[in-house]
C-alpha cells in the first residue's frame, strides 16, 4: 500500500511538473512568435511613441521571466488574459465554447467504446476464422489510413447532396435543447470517431487475443464454462487494462482531432476558437487554448494512471500492467 501511494504521489508530482514545463513552452513560443501584441493593437504604422506607450500599460517592457509570473498568477486566478483582436476576456470566450467541445467529444469517446470494443472483442475472439480476422483488418486499416479532413470533406459533401438522415450544420448553440444540439453534433462525431474505433478495436483484439492464449483460459474451457461466461467473466476483465492505458491517448486525439472536425463544420467550439485566433494572429486565445487543452490532457492521463493503479496495484510495482 504504502509503495501505491508513493507512486501515486510521483505521478501527481510529475504532472504538475508537466503542465508547469508546458506553461512556459507555450509561453516562451507565443513570444518568439513575429508580430507581437503593438502590432496587432496598433497596426503596422504606429509610432515608437504608441507601441512604448501600450508596451508600459501591459508590461510587455519587463523581462520575459517577470511576464510570465504575471501571465500564469493569473491564470491560476482563471483569467486567461484579453482578446488581441476583439479585446474581451479569453476567459469568458473559452466557457461559451468548451460544452460544444465537451459534447462532441463525449460523443466521439461513446461511439468509440460502443462500436470498438464490441468489434475488438467478437474479432479477437473469431481471430482463428477467416471472416473474423478479415473483418478486424479492414476495419483497422480503413479507420487509421483516412484522414479526418478528408472523411470529413467527403461526408459533408454526401449528406449535403442527398437526403441522407443525419443533418449537416445548422448548430446554434447549447441553449437550443438537447435534441437539436445531439443531431448538430452527431455527423461529426461520427467522423471524429473513426481513427479512434479503428485504433480501439485492434487494441482490444491484440488484448483479447493474449487473455486467450493464457494457463487460466485453457483451465476454464476445460472446466466446460460456455463460451460467453469465458469471455465475460475472464477475457474482458484481463483485457480491460489495456483498453483504459488507451483511454489518455483516444482523448488526446478527439481534442487534435476536434480543431479540424469543428472548422469543416463550423461549430463553435475551442478548436475553430483556436483556429481562429491562429488565423488573426490573436496568440492570446492561442495560448489560452493550447494551455487548456494540456492541461485536460495531463489531469485525464493522471486520473487514468491512478485508476488502472487500483485495479491492478502491479501497475505500481513494474510500472505496467500484469497479466
Amino acid at each position: 500500500m504504502l509503495q501505491i501511494l508513493r507512486w501515486s504521489a510521483g505521478r501527481v508530482v510529475s504532472a504538475l511538473i508537466t503542465l508547469l514545463g508546458v506553461s512556459v513552452l507555450i509561453f516562451v513560443a507565443i513570444r518568439l512568435m513575429p508580430g507581437g501584441y503593438e502590432d496587432i493593437v496598433l497596426g503596422p504604422l504606429a509610432s515608437a511613441e504608441e507601441r512604448e506607450m501600450l508596451a508600459e500599460a501591459y508590461g510587455l517592457n519587463q523581462p520575459i521571466f517577470v511576464q510570465y509570473f504575471a501571465w500564469i498568477g493569473q491564470v491560476l486566478t482563471g483569467e486567461l488574459g484579453t482578446s488581441y483582436v476583439t479585446q474581451t476576456s479569453v476567459s469568458g470566450e473559452m466557457l461559451a465554447r468548451i460544452p460544444v467541445t465537451a459534447m462532441l467529444t463525449i460523443m466521439a469517446m461513446a461511439v468509440t467504446l460502443l462500436i470498438g470494443v464490441p468489434l475488438g472483442i467478437w474479432t479477437g475472439v473469431r481471430s482463428g476464422a477467416k471472416r473474423g480476422g478479415a473483418l478486424g483488418r479492414v476495419v483497422s486499416s480503413i479507420g487509421i489510413s483516412v484522414p479526418e479532413f478528408v472523411l470529413g470533406s467527403i461526408v459533408i459533401f454526401l449528406f449535403s447532396q442527398f437526403s441522407l438522415g443525419l443533418k449537416v450544420g445548422g448548430f446554434a448553440s447549447i441553449g437550443t435543447g438537447f435534441w437539436p444540439t445531439f443531431q448538430a453534433l452527431l455527423l461529426p462525431a461520427l467522423v471524429l470517431s473513426v481513427f479512434c474505433v479503428a485504433a480501439t478495436a485492434r487494441t482490444t483484439r491484440d488484448a483479447v487475443m493474449g487473455v486467450l492464449v493464457e494457463p487460466h483460459i485453457t483451465a476454464a474451457v476445460a472446466r466446460g464454462e460456455t463460451a460467453w461466461h469465458i469471455v465475460r467473466h475472464h477475457v474482458v476483465r484481463n483485457a480491460g487494462i489495456p483498453i483504459l492505458t488507451l483511454l489518455g491517448t483516444i482523448t488526446a486525439y478527439l481534442l487534435g482531432g476536434a480543431v479540424i472536425i469543428e472548422t469543416l463544420f463550423n461549430l463553435p467550439g475551442l478548436g475553430s476558437f483556436m483556429v481562429t485566433g491562429l488565423g488573426r494572429r490573436d496568440f492570446a486565445v492561442v495560448q489560452a487554448t493550447v494551455l487548456f487543452a494540456a492541461a485536460v490532457f495531463v489531469t485525464l492521463s493522471l486520473v487514468l494512471d491512478l485508476i488502472t493503479s487500483a485495479l491492478d496495484p502491479r501497475v505500481a510495482v513494474t510500472g505496467k500492467a500484469g497479466s
